[in-house]
């Protein structure tokens, strides 16, 4: 695990797009996995910036979905299609060809996910995937107790992300499951990124990061990970030991 830090969430979005382009430029066909939420904004922001300026090019790429809470779709204001569609995929000039979304409201849940385990696979895993991190330790719907060797699969909310999770819609939304990818699909990316900004997340960074390795704090698997790359703004990385 290698920890980067800067100055601003600006900078950090621009340094995590810079992965990104270097990805697609030592192989234009690379799998990447995306995340939604308020930590990928500004990455993703950057990226459709570069690809509409024709300085990267997306149109060879393989786009995975991180994740989706069960029963919505990219009709849904505040699931992850939606937030994908509307921040990234529209905001293109040149439409995507090769994207890959769970579908969260297929009749086997089950099913769904091995079709995404399989489609990776195909690929040869994923060359980089992109994460943010939860207030209680999640990476993508990975909650807390989830074994590290899991591919895609439902998780049982914690209370935590179902109340985090209302601030990604306009009136209150029972949330009670998700589908994810799994850690194990991060274990085995050729390039592991975590992102993260902000005071507020920099005391479950510090457990995380600096903690005891255990599924009880999902994202402590990093530290086990010679492909994780964290990168941090210094509000985020203000709890850590010896971080500069």
């Amino acid at each position: 695990m290698k920890i980067a830090i800067y100055d601003t969430y600006d900078d950090m979005s621009k340094a995590a797009a810079e992965l990104v382009a270097k990805q697609l430029a030592e192989k234009p066909a690379s799998v990447l996995c995306f995340p939604s939420g308020d930590s990928p904004t500004g990455t993703l922001k950057y990226l459709v910036e570069w690809a509409n300026e024709g300085k990267i090019d997306l149109s060879q790429s393989f786009i995975i979905g991180l994740d989706e809470w069960i029963g919505m779709d990219e009709n849904d204001q505040g699931s992850c299609k939606y937030y994908l569609k509307h921040t990234f995929f529209d905001q293109l000039n040149t439409k995507l060809t090769h994207v890959t979304l769970f579908d969260a409201k297929a009749a086997d849940l089950d099913a769904e996910c091995e079709r995404m385990n399989s489609f990776i696979s195909s690929k040869g895993g994923l060359d980089l995937m992109m994460v943010g991190i939860g207030m209680n330790g999640h990476l993508g719907l990975n909650e807390p107790g989830t074994p590290f060797d899991l591919y895609a699969h439902r998780s049982e909310l914690d209370p935590i992300t179902v109340q985090v999770g209302q601030k990604y819609f306009t009136q209150e939304t029972p949330l009670t499951e998700g589908i994810t990818l799994g850690l194990k699909h991060l274990a085995e990316a050729g390039k592991a990124v975590l992102i993260a900004s902000g005071v507020k997340k920099a005391d479950i960074i510090h457990e995380s990061l600096q903690g005891t390795v255990s599924t009880e704090v999902p994202a402590s698997i990093l530290q086990r990970l010679s492909n994780a790359l964290v990168l941090l703004d210094k509000d985020a990385a203000s709890e850590l030991e010896h971080a500069s």
